[in-house]
């Protein structure tokens, strides 16, 4: 695990800081959504779920434009169960069985419950009090805003941008797009903070954002760690973000979409 860069600051250009959420600001703590195969199971279809496979690997795939299926939450919410049923057909799942298992696993996945990394809340209002504009951009269900809020963070997030809403899930550049363009600001003027390589680093990065990519010494998700490119850091903690100069006052905050 790399230390993170002892000299870094946050670079005096930068007017906002946008986080990743899971894994950046939030992670899963117990009681965890149940495995798919016991709720197969609990219905007598445990050859069925025996096929299912990874339970989180049942979304839109990582850079997938949707955005005639972000119409409307009701179009969205229709698409997300048709992709479900979709899959425990081709698992052998009988006709009569797919619309109660469908629902209990769309349920299921989204009754996650989260915990704040402990650096979130104070970082998140520290860059707020210095003159920053603050930003969430996430690959998330319908109800990123709602679970922003949920954990705590609502007053300390100027701009929300779901991939459920956007239509696309980083690191397609149409959710970049839509992020810069709620924040009013240059790309140059953003910080692209995250977990994760290619959504929060390499997507930032070709949009023409900064970006520091977090790795924790206790990460939600371990992923991969290659050489930084230009304008890109390593961080090992939010509280990194602090450092350098503030930016007096709420005028350096861009505008909110």
């Amino acid at each position: 695990m790399p230390t993170g860069d002892p000299a870094y600051a946050l670079p005096p250009e930068v007017r906002a800081v946008v986080f990743d959420f899971y894994g950046t600001l939030v992670r899963m703590v117990e009681p965890l959504p149940p495995d798919h195969r016991a709720i197969f199971a609990r219905r007598g279809l445990a050859a069925q779920g025996a096929r299912w496979g990874d339970q989180w690997a049942v979304g839109p795939g990582e850079g997938e434009e949707h955005t005639a299926h972000s119409v409307s939450e009701t179009a969205y919410t229709r698409w997300e169960r048709g992709r479900l049923t979709g899959r425990a057909r081709a698992c052998g799942v009988p006709e009569g069985a797919l619309e109660e298992l469908v629902g209990e696993i769309d349920q299921a996945m989204k009754a996650v419950h989260l915990e704040l990394f402990g650096d979130a809340r104070a970082v998140l209002g520290g860059l707020r009090s210095r003159g920053l504009l603050v930003g969430v951009c996430s690959n998330w269900f319908w109800n990123l805003e709602e679970c922003v809020a949920g954990v705590g963070l609502g007053a300390d997030v100027d701009v929300v941008v779901g991939s459920a809403r956007t239509g696309a899930r980083k690191p397609h550049p149409l959710i970049y797009r839509v992020l810069l363009d709620r924040c009013g600001l240059h790309p140059s003027q953003v910080l692209f903070v995250g977990d994760m390589w290619e959504p929060d680093v390499r997507g930032p990065l070709a949009a023409g954002m900064r970006a520091a990519h977090l790795c924790r010494p206790d990460p939600a998700v371990r992923g991969p760690e290659p050489p930084l490119p230009a304008g890109a850091a390593r961080i090992r903690g939010l509280a990194e973000l602090l450092r350098g100069p503030g930016r007096g006052g709420a005028a350096g905050r861009g505008g909110c979409g």
